[in-house]
């Protein structure tokens, strides 16, 4: 009895989210070099001829699981807050926090961005092909914007430095800090790693809000 197209691409769909399930755990637990897609098509309990019928090669996985898992992690942020009662500060603060927040919560994920990022440069990935991760990124710059917008109208923060500038150092620092840790790249020096994530936090509040 054939398929009919409603059960086929609903098929399709399942079979996709073990794939990205699968690839996200693979990825974050042995790096993205050491997985192959027949290591995939076993952890997602798949035949590799379904995994191949959906992704051409690994790249393709690859670019894949990083917009699948970011924008899973931005519908589903453990954290919330009813950001129409807070200030401009407040709001930023909850922004650095929901960085902690990943470091707490979903550190497969900071491992897997971290193995991302070295992976596309070295297989030489075209900027068009990256759209779907842009895309999630892009949806961050825009909320930091309204809240920006925000704090030229209620003073809470230092709007007289740049947005880009207080956008870009606070994502790279925030994210740079929580990977590291995330992944074990520091040095062990027997203190609580949340602590020094909140230190950077406080140190983030004092230059771009107003004490």
């Amino acid at each position: 009895m054939p398929v009919s197209p409603e059960l086929n691409e609903r098929m399709k769909a399942e079979s996709r989210q073990k794939i990205m399930e699968a690839g996200l755990r693979l990825f974050a637990e042995k790096t993205i070099e050491a997985v192959n897609m027949g290591d995939i098509a076993k952890e997602a309990k798949l035949g590799q001829a379904t995994v191949y019928r959906l992704f051409d090669k690994k790249p393709d996985v690859v670019l894949a699981v990083s917009a699948w898992a970011w924008d899973e992690y931005r519908k589903k942020n453990t954290m919330a807050a009813d950001k129409s009662t807070m200030t401009s500060a407040e709001v930023f603060e909850f922004y650095l926090e929901s960085f902690i927040d990943m470091y707490r919560n979903h550190r497969d994920l900071l491992r897997f961005n971290q193995y991302f990022n070295a992976y596309v440069k070295r297989e030489g990935i075209p900027p068009e092909r990256m759209q779907p991760y842009k895309e999630v990124i892009d949806s961050v710059e825009e909320r930091f914007h309204q809240n920006y917008l925000l704090g030229e109208k209620d003073g809470t923060l230092r709007t007289e430095i740049p947005e880009k500038e207080m956008f870009s150092a606070t994502l790279h620092l925030m994210l740079a800090a929580v990977t590291r840790y995330a992944v074990g790249l520091v040095y062990d020096a027997g203190i609580d790693p949340e602590r020094e994530l909140q230190l950077l936090k406080e140190m983030l509040m004092e230059r771009y809000t107003v004490q």
